[in-house]
């Protein structure tokens, strides 16, 4: 594969280590700087403003591009987002685990969204921009089951995917998984890459 956009250059603005894992099984080096932008406000303030979770994913991808992009001109700069979306509700990452099962029971035995938005920036602004989502139905489970997967999972995974890890155990809660897989893992890579060698 022939990457056209001076590649060397790029910078994953995620600290996310599964966003990492596939750009490099991709061939696609990067180094990581986090954007560290604050979420929960700006999440808000769309929410506040009638925003879908789609455009709120859309969002915050761009804002995390962007603001890393600011700091690194003219390199390639790609952030991330990735959201639940239930019946039209935006989901976000649980602060606690008492949160987790909360979340875990309202998507019990139901169908979701998980939209992950990725935005390429340079010099500060967008220049590329895409959305996919996957339908994941989540099988119809006890609350002890629920209680019993929680506790094989780290911290560190709880914080960071969602409440499941689509890789891991998260794999085992769910009946069908409609979509990209690299989608529900937070990238989109299939596009990135045609974005990339073009």
């Amino acid at each position: 594969m022939r990457l056209k956009k001076k590649m060397l250059n790029l910078i994953l603005a995620s600290q996310s280590k599964v966003r990492k894992y596939i750009l490099e099984k991709n061939s696609i080096s990067c180094s990581v700087q986090p954007s560290n932008v604050d979420e929960d406000p700006v999440k808000k303030s769309l929410l506040s403003e009638g925003a879908t979770p789609e455009l709120i994913s859309k969002n915050l991808a761009e804002l995390k591009a962007n603001k890393v992009s600011q700091k690194n001109n003219n390199n390639l700069v790609l952030g991330a987002d990735s959201v639940i979306d239930l019946e039209g509700k935006l989901i976000s990452k649980p602060n606690n685990r008492n949160e987790a099962l909360e979340i875990l029971k309202s998507l019990n035995g139901k169908k979701h969204f998980l939209i992950s938005s990725v935005c390429i920036s340079k010099n500060g602004s967008m220049i590329w921009n895409y959305t996919d989502k996957a339908i994941l139905t989540m099988k119809k489970m006890s609350e002890e089951n629920l209680k019993d997967y929680l506790s094989k999972i780290s911290d560190e995974d709880l914080y960071a995917y969602n409440v499941y890890q689509i890789e891991g155990e998260g794999r085992k809660l769910f009946s069908k998984i409609d979509g990209d897989e690299d989608t529900v893992m937070g990238l989109p890579i299939k596009k990135i890459k045609e974005y990339l060698i073009t």
